[in-house]
């Protein structure tokens, strides 16, 4: 059984696949409209969420099929003990796909591992967020037409943003990538996606704690909020939430074609002044995360042999 867990899963050829695909479904979107009919998608969120639930239900919604599940822990069999395995063995029974939120790193691998239908990993704590990663890159790909020969500055909590982990991962894979660390010394990049990820690939990277020393290289700057639900201390997070602010101000040095990503939701980190720039891309990532979205239940489901 075909599952995402990390993007890693993913070849460099089937990203490239799935992009197709998700252009293909945004020009003739009628085409892909049954293509579903008859199928179940669970959405298992133990942790909030709006554009990733909501996005995963729409993208089975437009391919003809149905949803079912839940948006919180409370209200599922988690609130009475049932372990993941078990929870993932039982929606098997019910759904052709799964999609499973989870505040601990590691739950979606072990439903995945307990499921008789694929699993995609909508998020797992600090972790992981490949269909974020895909949404990425089809932003990337539809802004800037390539995903070779880019400065990527990574703005924000680099410790806990697992879209960030997995983004990086992801470019980590193609040529002429260079990446800009710009975080507060508390919430740097962890040393194991710089030993395991970077390192191995060769990837040119710089640490720093100014944006603005950093913004006339980018061609890509993706701000992250600082993650108030992964702190234990209350006032560390009040001491580091509004360590960055993106102004228009401190745009005026900044590439004309670069592009400014976040994967919501925001906070204070981008004024709402920017988001009239059109350099701003952040809601079209919401719109490409629902088609690249399509694109994966499809690729999955005709791998399990379901359509």
């Amino acid at each position: 059984m075909r599952h995402l867990i990390d993007i890693q899963n993913l070849s460099v050829e089937e990203i490239e696949d799935l992009i197709n695909v998700a252009n293909d479904i945004i020009a003739n979107p009628k085409k892909y409209s049954e293509v579903c009919r008859g199928k179940k998608l669970a959405t298992l969120f133990f942790e909030p969420s709006t554009r990733t639930r909501l996005s995963f239900e729409a993208a089975m919604y437009e391919l003809g099929g149905n949803v079912l599940g839940f948006s919180e822990a409370q209200s599922s069999s988690a609130s009475k003990g049932e372990s993941v395995a078990d929870t993932a063995k039982v929606v098997s029974c019910y759904a052709d796909i799964i999609a499973m939120r989870h505040p601990k790193e590691g739950a979606p691998l072990v439903a995945s591992m307990n499921s008789d239908v694929p699993v995609i990993n909508a998020g797992d704590g600090g972790h992981f967020h490949p269909t974020q990663t895909l949404a990425d890159l089809l932003t990337i790909q539809r802004e800037k037409g390539r995903f070779d020969n880019l400065t990527v500055g990574f703005c924000g909590d680099l410790k806990f943003g697992r879209t960030v982990h997995s983004l990086i991962s992801a470019l980590a894979r193609y040529k002429g990538i260079k990446v800009v660390l710009i975080s507060p010394e508390e919430l740097k990049l962890p040393s194991y996606v710089k030993s395991e990820v970077l390192k191995p690939a060769g990837i040119e990277y710089v640490q720093t704690e100014s944006l603005e020393e950093y913004m006339p290289e980018l061609d890509i700057l993706y701000m992250t909020r600082v993650q108030r639900e992964r702190f234990f201390n209350e006032e560390d997070y009040l001491r580091l939430k509004d360590s960055y602010i993106l102004t228009p101000q401190k745009l005026k040095t900044a590439k004309p074609d670069l592009s400014i990503m976040h994967p919501l939701p925001r906070v204070n980190e981008i004024s709402v002044e920017i988001d009239k720039d059109p350099r701003a891309c952040y809601f079209k990532q919401v719109l490409n995360g629902k088609y690249i979205r399509m694109a994966l239940i499809l690729m999955l489901l005709k791998d399990a042999g379901k359509i």
